[in-house]
């Protein structure tokens, strides 16, 4: 824990510029994030399971994560992205996957939105343009709640990759690339790798967070993830019952942030598709320490002995 904690706090003070022999109570709202920070991922280190392992998903579905990946559960996640500069939504989120290998620097945000039975016929008519000018708006009344608590604000630069739906596999994928707002051309660029699975009820969200320079390599971690995640028996989206079941005020548009949810007024469904990795190199320097990564592989959790590291 010790070797943790020192580990995270030298890196932090790389990162952010602090200085050997500053006051630790020098009043500073940067010094207060740094803090915040360093305590959601020693919390995280704590209370998560590192892979494999198979993860149930609330009551609807498993994750099976591979070695040198690493679960945070929705509390200690929760923390983590706040102090990042995002929201958690309280109903939706369900927690946060992070590779741990030396050269990773993603992480993976899972949502389940349980509303129903998403129709997917729309995938056929949508607008790749149209979807990208609801995307901006939306990240604008994002920009409301960055500017409140002190953190920079975004504006979307086009897509990476236009969404694509495996209609047999019931999965969608859609990638952007944002920046810092006025940040110049040639600075590091966020990037957004969005996949769902959807089911009877409702659909996974698994949102990847990375940048420019290593999305080509850290979709992949996506994919995989995507792939892993298996709805249970009943819970399937050809478990589907016209019947007896929901079907969702939406469609398959709103999952990508466009016509239908700006109808429909679905503003946080939209700010939910576009986050901010806000210092990402943190975490994958961090992990590169010797000791933190002994921290962050030292199991996985074995319930049945409480979880002992």
């Amino acid at each position: 824990m010790r070797k943790f904690i020192a580990a995270v706090g030298i890196i932090l003070s790389v990162i952010f510029g602090a200085q050997p022999g500053l006051s630790q109570n020098a009043p500073s709202s940067e010094a207060a994030r740094k803090a915040e920070l360093t305590a959601a991922w020693q919390a995280a280190g704590n209370a998560g399971t590192a892979g494999p392992a198979d993860i149930p998903l609330i009551d609807q579905a498993t994750l099976k994560i591979p070695a040198g990946d690493f679960f945070v559960p929705k509390a200690e996640a929760a923390r983590v992205m706040r102090a990042l500069g995002n929201t958690a939504h309280e109903t939706n989120f369900v927690g946060l996957v992070l590779g741990t290998r030396q050269n990773d620097r993603w992480l993976v945000v899972i949502n389940y939105i349980k509303e129903g039975y998403i129709k997917d016929d729309a995938a056929k008519d949508w607008n790749a343009d149209d979807l990208l000018k609801n995307l901006k708006e939306g990240v604008e009344e994002s920009n409301k709640d960055r500017a409140a608590r002190g953190f920079p604000e975004m504006e979307v630069i086009g897509w990476i990759e236009p969404p694509k739906y495996d209609a047999v596999a019931h999965r969608l994928v859609w990638s952007i690339l944002g920046k810092d707002k006025g940040a110049p051309d040639d600075a590091r660029k966020d990037v957004n790798y969005n996949t769902y699975a959807l089911g009877r009820d409702g659909y996974f969200s698994l949102n990847l967070l990375s940048d420019s320079s290593r999305i080509a390599t850290d979709k992949g971690a996506a994919h995989e993830l995507l792939a892993n995640l298996s709805y249970q028996s009943g819970k399937r989206y050809e478990d589907f019952s016209a019947s007896t079941d929901r079907i969702a005020e939406y469609g398959l548009l709103a999952l990508v942030g466009g016509v239908a949810a700006k109808k429909l007024g679905l503003f946080a469904l939209a700010l939910a598709f576009v986050l901010k990795f806000a210092k990402v190199i943190i975490f994958g320097l961090a992990v590169a320490g010797a000791g933190v990564m002994k921290f962050f592989r030292r199991k996985p959790r074995d319930d049945s002995a409480g979880g002992a590291a």
